[in-house]
């Protein structure tokens, strides 16, 4: 166990990112998985901008590498794409 002040905050702290990184992670996912179970183009174009507003956050927050936020944002816009 750490013996030193500032590395029992370090420890916390970094618990508690972890937590948050781990919600924020999660439901992100959830909520692309739900933006690919749509089937009309309306309805995923009204939902494209929170979803990849997401995916922006957890790259900009490092959760996520910025390539693979892109990738997911290609991978969403390709599908609202092809709705008919």
């Amino acid at each position: 166990m750490a013996n030193h002040k500032a590395t029992k905050k370090d420890t916390r702290q970094s618990l508690k990112r972890r937590d948050r990184n781990r919600y924020y992670g999660k439901t992100t996912r959830n909520a692309i998985r739900e933006m690919l179970k749509i089937t009309e183009k309306d309805a995923a174009q009204e939902q494209l901008p929170k979803v990849i507003s997401m995916i922006d956050k957890l790259a900009k927050r490092n959760v996520i590498h910025k390539n693979k936020a892109s990738n997911l944002k290609s991978q969403l816009a390709k599908k609202v794409a092809t709705l008919a």
